[in-house]
């Protein structure tokens, strides 16, 4: 913890989108936070949240794909803010097209980008957090690391890729009896300005399927698991009926993706194409925010995460509910039996 009493988190993307969110979420909680991405202006606008919530912000221009670039980011954060607490790892590139019309640079880097960028982050954070055997790790993934639908092969593939690589360096972890955790977080559709600036193949706007939430659901959930760690978090109905879907019934899931996936993800609604960030980034001159063009139809609130994040406060007074019950019904019971038959 730093001599201002504020905690040290990095985050990866953080320019826009849900890593920008989280970057808000974050810093309106008490940290200070060094932003790893690559738009000059988007940077800027990241700092300058934070500043305004009385926190001390750091830009760094970095690309996750180069582990050198990480770990020259990871050194710096952590000689001009402190020791990292928390490392989240929101970085990626996404492109909408069909595996076969998919461009071999565009598909290898966006591989690099959302897979290995989790990595080079997991790595850099690792370095540092486990001599001093303390620290969260963050993995923003997605329900299509569960699933795979169309038109996203790259993307699916590296958030599978994400989860399995994951979860095998938690069992290391756990092994060598670290006390660093390693979480990760599991998103549904997000109205996010990716859909702004992905690599698109089609004449089409593209757009997240629905149900869409707001960014900000998402970095509620980070916050979280930065405070009560845990190796998996579900955001959104949507990601639970979609992750338990594939695992009750794969085939109907692929007939039904097959018929509706992709025209789920186009739209004919007019927006802003800021053109592709698979190697160019697209905030460079211009802060773009968090926020894509879909607010009109966003949730701000998710039930299901939020009972996921309360769920030891609801048992405690579901049992609590029931213990009372008992005891009222044991009372009545004892007072019949002390008024007798003849009462």
């Amino acid at each position: 913890m730093t001599t201002n009493g504020r905690r040290v988190a990095v985050v990866t993307g953080g320019s826009a989108g849900v890593g920008r969110a989280v970057v808000r979420e974050l810093a309106n909680h008490g940290w200070d936070v060094a932003v790893l991405a690559r738009g000059e202006a988007g940077l800027r606008g990241a700092v300058e949240d934070v500043t305004q919530a009385g926190g001390r912000g750091l830009a760094i221009r970095a690309d996750v794909a180069d582990l050198g670039q990480v770990e020259a980011a990871a050194d710096r954060a952590e000689s001009e803010l402190g020791p990292v607490d928390l490392w989240v790892n929101v970085a990626f590139t996404g492109s909408l097209s069909y595996f076969w019309d998919t461009d071999p640079d565009v598909y290898r880097r966006t591989t690099e980008v959302t897979y290995l960028g989790q990595v080079h982050g997991t790595r850099a954070a690792l370095a540092r957090m486990r001599p001093r055997d303390r620290g969260v790790i963050v993995q923003v993934g997605s329900a299509l690391g569960f699933r795979g639908i169309p038109l996203q092969a790259a993307y699916c593939g590296a958030k599978h890729a994400v989860k399995g690589f994951t979860e095998s360096v938690r069992t290391e972890l756990e092994h060598s009896g670290s006390a660093v955790q390693l979480c990760m977080v599991q998103l549904p559709g997000v109205n996010s300005v990716q859909f702004d600036w992905n690599d698109n193949e089609f004449d089409r706007h593209p757009r997240p399927v629905p149900p869409i939430f707001q960014p900000e659901v998402p970095a509620r959930a980070v916050r979280f698991l930065a405070d009560h760690p845990r190796r998996n978090l579900w955001v959104g109905f949507s990601t639970a009926y979609t992750i338990l879907g594939n695992r009750i019934a794969p085939k109907f899931v692929d007939w039904y993706l097959a018929r509706t996936g992709v025209r789920g993800q186009l739209t004919d609604e007019p927006g802003p194409r800021y053109g592709s960030n698979v190697f160019t980034p697209r905030d460079a001159d211009v802060d773009r925010g968090a926020h894509g063009m879909f607010d009109h139809e966003s949730h701000g609130g998710d039930p299901w995460s939020w009972t996921s994040m309360h769920r030891r406060s609801l048992v405690a007074a579901a049992l609590g509910a029931a213990a009372a019950g008992v005891f009222v019904a044991l009372r009545l019971v004892s007072g019949d039996r002390c008024r007798g038959p003849d009462a």
